[in-house]
């Protein structure tokens, strides 16, 4: 890999896992904190959106677009919304790293069931490690002593949202060939007016959110697009194959956040953990 690639990547695990480390600090937001970082992030990217389309000569806009667009903002959604109550239950040691190994496990059992695919020895290795870090990761209570393992829930279910919005952004970027940021922006415009009745319907909890925890929106409202665009632009040069070991790097970085910053308990096991999902996630990629 070039250097300008990796250097862009690290920067996206970096900022990925700070926006998250906001999030967590706001965990019981629920989904009017969603609304009020997507609103923001609407408001920063689209002027550079609008930009990009009015400097650009053969950048025409396809009703296709906007199906895109549409599908990405139901998925983050969803995803914001399950990530939050995530965070407001459990650990971020815990949550983060099995919401980010998820997903690749996800797409190598889809690929066998569905597409038929045989992914190897290396590919299938690789999903057994990520099962075991899981299960090193998942072992013990969390923080509050759930015995039901409320944070190990939230953290699959957060994976698999993950991977379903990779995989249809994957699709929307490459097949469709959506530009990054447009399709960015228009996904964001369209998360807030899903939430947007919600929101409105709760007055005094978007005044307290704001008043409240308004760093922590404006950090993850510019953080997140960002981290996500810089994976984004790197997937147009550089082979997936590459790109997501190197992005995972952001589980490790989590769990030491967790750790060093939240406190949170049994910090060598939970570490050891996310290296093996991060294992995994390397020999799914190279499988």
């Amino acid at each position: 890999m070039h250097a300008v690639p990796l250097v862009l990547l690290l920067t996206a695990s970096c900022l990925h896992a700070a926006w998250n480390f906001a999030a967590k600090r706001v965990g019981d937001g629920g989904a009017v904190f969603v609304w009020w970082y997507y609103t923001v992030s609407a408001v920063l990217c689209v002027p550079l959106a609008v930009g990009e389309l009015l400097l650009s000569d053969d950048l025409r806009p396809r009703w296709w677009w906007l199906v895109a667009a549409a599908g990405t903002a139901v998925l983050h959604v969803g995803y914001g919304i399950v990530l939050q109550r995530g965070y407001a239950a459990g650990d971020m040691s815990v949550v983060y790293p099995l919401a980010r190994g998820t997903g690749p496990l996800l797409s190598v059992i889809v690929a066998v069931l569905v597409l038929g695919e045989r992914p190897g020895v290396l590919g299938l290795a690789g999903a057994g490690a990520v099962v075991a870090g899981v299960l090193v990761i998942s072992a013990g209570r969390p923080a509050g002593g759930d015995p039901r393992l409320t944070s190990v829930f939230y953290g699959l279910l957060t994976g698999a949202t993950i991977a379903g919005y990779t995989l249809w952004d994957a699709r929307s970027v490459n097949a469709i060939g959506m530009p990054p940021l447009l399709y960015f922006a228009a996904g964001s415009v369209l998360q807030t007016v899903l939430l947007t009745p919600y929101a409105l319907a709760r007055p005094a909890a978007r005044r307290r959110l704001w008043a409240g925890h308004r760093r922590e929106i404006l950090v993850i409202a510019v953080l997140s697009p960002l981290a996500y665009l810089l994976v984004l632009y790197v997937l147009r040069t550089t082979p997936v194959s590459v790109v997501a070991p190197v992005r995972e790097l952001s589980i490790v970085i989590g769990s030491l956040i967790a750790w060093r910053v939240l406190g949170e308990p049994n910090p060598l096991r939970r570490l050891i953990g996310a290296v093996i999902v991060l294992s995994g996630i390397v020999g799914i990629a190279l499988s």
